[in-house]
């Protein structure tokens, strides 16, 4: 495994989260996400985020409650999560993993068994909550694995998270809990198994850096509060006239 190819494939997915997760949430935050029609308004939340925002209720108030959670919070995180795992596969990076409950499918290139992981993208993103659910999750997938002939020598440590960012000292309490029954493994360590490069994780942030630097963002929460506010200001769900 050459120098070159690491960087080829860092530059295949910098160019994959440019096109397929940053320039897709630009595009959807002006052209979907400055719709009204594409929220559930709540008058009396909003009204007062309006007062935190703007220091009155106003259309460009109410714009910036609705629009900034959407675009800053819910939207990028849905993109990313889903676009992720999608990558994986459409790089030939892993496979689309054929067992319930799981993303992906990989041969690790540290152990050279075949793993069957489920993604996660940072060290404090699952909660309390989650953590029962996900190990009988893992618990039952491999049990119903251990029928079939082929994988009935897999064990715990087959069944993995892998935490696309972090170190392993950021890693939650929750995630340690999971990490006693199947492992966690985190950053540097994940995209070394993944692809069999020990510093393909420096590269690869470094890669994204570069390209967040140089996005051109066109002016995105002024323009999309504008624009929103211009649907607020002409909708009958809305009277500003009163304050």
């Amino acid at each position: 495994m050459t120098v070159k190819k690491q960087e080829e494939l860092i530059n295949e997915i910098v160019e994959y989260f440019k096109v397929y997760i940053f320039e897709n949430h630009i595009a959807a935050s002006i052209g979907v996400h400055t719709k009204l029609k594409n929220y559930n308004v709540n008058p009396i939340v909003v009204k007062y985020l309006s007062k935190i925002l703007a220091d009155e209720y106003s259309s460009e108030g109410v714009a910036k409650a609705l629009f900034y959670p959407r675009v800053l919070g819910t939207s990028i995180n849905t993109s990313f999560g889903t676009r992720i795992q999608n990558m994986f596969v459409d790089l030939k990076i892993a496979d689309g993993s054929l067992i319930k409950g799981m993303d992906i499918e990989f041969v690790d290139k540290i152990d050279n068994r075949k793993k069957w992981c489920q993604l996660k993208s940072g060290p404090n993103t699952i909660n309390s909550e989650d953590v029962k659910p996900l190990i009988k999750k893992f618990t039952d997938t491999i049990n119903l694995a251990r029928t079939n002939k082929a994988l009935k020598n897999v064990s715990n440590n087959d069944f993995i998270v892998g935490v696309l960012y972090g170190d392993e000292n950021e890693l939650s309490m929750h995630y340690k809990v999971i990490d006693k029954n199947h492992p966690v493994i985190i950053g540097k360590e994940f995209w070394h198994r993944v692809t069999g490069y020990p510093n393909f994780y420096e590269g690869l942030v470094y890669g994204l850096q570069k390209l967040i630097d140089n996005l051109d963002t066109q002016d995105l929460l002024n323009k999309g509060v504008e624009e929103l506010a211009k649907e607020i200001e002409n909708s009958q769900l809305f009277d500003f006239n009163n304050e």
